[in-house]
């Protein structure tokens, strides 16, 4: 499990930046500014943890438990919040109803595991879901031409294989990309520039951690 320092924010699209040499970087730009929540501590709730929200709610949407917990803690309710597991000291460092500020967390070229969800493209064929060639166009193909083809076995084992590459839902799922690099960091805006794309599409609600498979990645700044 990721208990590296994190943050919640939200896909505002892309964009590019220029190096020094002139080399255009593809960015995509996600404006954080999360509020603690709440907090969950080992010795109250036996695991470390920060409840983050971004984003306001009307009040009547929410449910009376989550609109009088909010209410009273930070005289909002958001309109996302997300439980992250932590270090016992990363949560000592906040409090209820602060804001976990971008350049207290990250700086600029550590690597990230970004998480958002991916746009949902319905119930697809196999050959826009995985890329199947299909069949001929030609000698008497009917009707098969964008077909999967077999799918089974005759008597061994019988059966269709789990995990069969098969017509379904294509997107709409939870997806990660490890090791994101930190392009630039807008303190001002609180804005952070990823190189390169991120999952989901426009507001889509964005999880930024430390790098899992990168040493001292997820290390938080002094």
């Amino acid at each position: 499990m990721n208990t590296h320092p994190g943050i919640l924010g939200t896909k505002l699209g892309m964009t590019q930046i220029f190096l020094a040499d002139g080399t255009v970087v593809p960015c995509t730009a996600v404006q954080a500014g999360c509020i603690v929540v709440s907090k969950r501590t080992k010795e109250k709730d036996g695991y470390d943890a920060l409840v983050l929200g971004i984003g306001d709610r009307k009040p009547k949407n929410a449910s009376k438990s989550v609109r009088v917990a909010c209410e009273k803690a930070i005289q909002k309710v958001p309109a996302v919040q997300r439980e992250l597991r932590t270090t016992a000291e990363f949560v000592a460092k906040y409090e209820v109803g602060q804001i976990v500020r971008v350049e207290d967390v990250f700086e600029e070229g550590q690597r990230v595991d970004v998480q958002s969800r991916s746009i949902g493209r319905g119930f697809q064929g196999v050959v826009k879901k995985f890329g199947f060639a299909g069949l001929n166009m030609t000698h008497g193909t009917h009707e098969w031409r964008r077909h999967g083809g077999s799918i089974g076995t005759n008597m061994t084992p019988g059966r269709v294989f789990l995990g069969k590459k098969m017509p379904g839902q294509m997107g709409n799922a939870t997806v990660t990309v490890v090791s994101q690099r930190i392009a630039k960091i807008l303190p001002d805006e609180q804005v952070v520039l990823l190189e390169g794309s991120v999952p989901g599409s426009r507001n889509a609600v964005v999880r930024m951690r430390g790098a899992v498979k990168r040493k001292n990645a997820g290390k938080p700044k002094a």
